[in-house]
């Protein structure tokens, strides 16, 4: 895990992501260089995309804990058209779906850093790179992939 120093794998101009309560424990831990999820009181399972009932047991209590911001590639796809103005010019890029192993094997989409025709292995091991984007207003930080080497 670590907050990227190194130049951006998305441009400037992407708009930011919507700021709601259910979500800023997440947006909280990205900026602050950490992978934070839902985690039912109840039954202890852990859950992404943040809702506000258990998806397993329907329970309304559910927290926020840290996990370890590593897993691996479930699966994969690389867009070669902009899906934003502000992608114009910007593809092909890879995107991830990566499987926390230590969070209930829930699986989180993100950008996977890599040249845009570099091969993608199924089950690779990948770790969590923060890239703050601070130009906008509220400031965000995405999460982002890159295989482990």
């Amino acid at each position: 895990m670590s907050i990227s120093t190194t130049p951006r794998a998305l441009p400037a101009g992407l708009p930011a992501p919507a700021v709601e309560p259910l979500t800023m424990p997440y947006w909280d831990g990205t900026r602050a260089g950490k992978l934070v999820i839902q985690r039912c009181r109840g039954c202890g399972k852990f859950q992404w995309g943040p809702e506000w009932v258990c998806h397993r047991c329907h329970s309304f209590e559910l927290g926020w804990e840290e996990v370890a911001p590593r897993g691996r590639i479930w699966s994969w796809q690389r867009p070669h058209h902009p899906v934003h103005p502000a992608l114009g010019g910007f593809g092909p890029y890879t995107i991830v779906l990566v499987e926390l192993p230590h969070a209930d094997d829930v699986r989180m989409v993100g950008n996977l850093l890599c040249p845009p025709d570099a091969p993608v292995t199924i089950g690779a091991e990948v770790e969590a790179v923060f890239e703050p984007h601070d130009e906008v207003h509220p400031p965000y930080t995405l999460v982002q992939w890159r295989v482990v080497t």
